[in-house]
């Protein structure tokens, strides 16, 4: 058949290229994404702002410097006309109190921005590793579909014999021919799938991957699950959103502490020099902003609300993440017990009444029916074996992100 050509050449090509592509691993795949993904790189001059406000907050205040010129002319006898000038030089004075309660507020946000950018590369790492297993999934599935393929076509060889010969009905050549096309297109279909989330890891780990590469893993190969009760005891440290949330009440409290004493007078120290021509006066003295009108009811009501806000948040987040971790290990077990189920029995057993079914066709003891019953079982268990992989995959994923380990990855 002119169509099962095409697709042999098709599939000869694409081995062929297979020899040129960089092969990469799921940890190679993450540091070139944290190394070259400008999103993480963006997030990262976020917490080097965060830095430099903290630089800020620290900084003392500018004095201020003042020159006035002009001339005095006499409005009564005996008066000298000619040049006045007036010089003066105000120093703000930055109390202990207010910049201890600045740079605090700074502090807590450089860690609030450090935390939150820990997140971000865990939310990154997220879903690189769930289009990863993807294209694991699309990978096993091609297999599959190009088995399937090679079996319809050899199936298809042997009823076309017993058609010639007599021995089988041509409506069993059309049924096999139908047959081996609709596997071929299942085929191309995976083919095109697979395409579709290499493109789609591609996009998550950046330019610097190139557009042809290759896998070393399988979707079995899913990394070792740490403990429940250690992760329990590890969460409240290792989880970057437990940590934002942390970060934003001290951040909170600090900032109600500033509004706070914001309420109390502003001192300035002031010199200055006035000059005219009879006299010359120096003085020296002290300025205070008396906080008479403005009380900051405001301002102190504001960072109030907000500390509030921000204990609800962490208290609902603590509850939020040990829920989700649950589920998390709970859906992990589910897949698991589904993988052990099929790998151990079921995909065993529809490959081995697949056999008995081909071989009892070929002594004409069973209908071709038969045979593409028995397919149509062992393809399907295969395709449930694959999704609960992938399951158990994703599972480990989001037990990992909840995780969230400082430093990488800690197997």
């Amino acid at each position: 058949m002119q169509c099962t050509k095409i697709f042999a050449l098709a599939l000869g090509w694409a081995s062929s290229l297979a020899f040129a592509q960089v092969s990469y691993d799921l940890p190679a795949l993450e540091s070139l994404a944290l190394g070259s993904s400008k999103a993480v790189q963006a997030a990262r001059n976020q917490v080097e702002a965060a830095r430099y406000g903290v630089t800020s907050a620290g900084a003392f205040p500018n004095p201020e410097l003042e020159y006035l010129a002009g001339t005095t002319r006499a409005r009564s006898p005996g008066g000298n006309p000619g040049d006045a000038r007036s010089t003066s030089l105000t120093q703000p004075l930055d109390m202990p109190w207010r910049r201890s309660a600045r740079i605090g507020v700074a502090e807590a946000g450089l860690e609030a921005a450090t935390a939150g950018n820990r997140a971000f590369e865990a939310d990154l790492l997220a879903r690189l590793r769930v289009r990863y297993f993807e294209v694991l999934r699309r990978e096993a599935e091609l297999r599959n579909a190009r088995e399937d393929v090679a079996l319809m076509e050899g199936v298809r060889s042997r009823i076309g014999l017993r058609v010639e010969t007599g021995e089988a009905p041509r409506f069993e050549l059309i049924k096999s021919d139908t047959e081996t096309l609709n596997a071929q297109k299942n085929a191309q279909a995976a083919g095109f799938r697979l395409e579709q989330a290499r493109s789609l890891l591609r996009q998550i780990v950046g330019g610097a991957l190139p557009a042809e590469f290759t896998l070393t893993s399988r979707l079995r190969d899913v990394p070792a699950l740490t403990p429940l009760d250690v992760v329990r005891k590890e969460l409240a440290e290792s989880s970057p959103d437990l940590a934002r949330a942390r970060a934003e009440m001290v951040r909170a409290e600090r900032q109600l502490d500033l509004e706070r004493v914001q309420r109390w007078p502003n001192l300035a120290l002031k010199a200055s020099v006035d000059e005219d021509p009879d006299l010359r006066t120096s003085k020296v003295g002290v300025v205070m902003t008396i906080p008479l009108w403005d009380r900051r009811s405001g301002p102190i009501g504001e960072a109030s609300a907000q500390l509030s806000r921000a204990r609800n948040e962490l208290e609902a987040q603590q509850f939020s993440l040990a829920q989700a971790l649950e589920v998390a290990y709970q859906q992990y077990e589910i897949a698991q017990n589904q993988v052990t189920a099929l790998e151990s029995g079921i995909v065993r057993q529809a490959e081995a009444a697949l056999k008995v079914a081909e071989a009892a066709y070929r002594f004409g003891e069973r209908g071709f029916i038969e045979v593409l019953d028995a397919q149509r079982v062992y393809r399907a268990a295969r395709a449930e074996l694959i999704a609960a992989r992938y399951e158990l995959a994703t599972a480990w994923v989001e037990i990992e992100r909840l995780r969230a380990v400082p430093g990488g990855r800690k197997e």
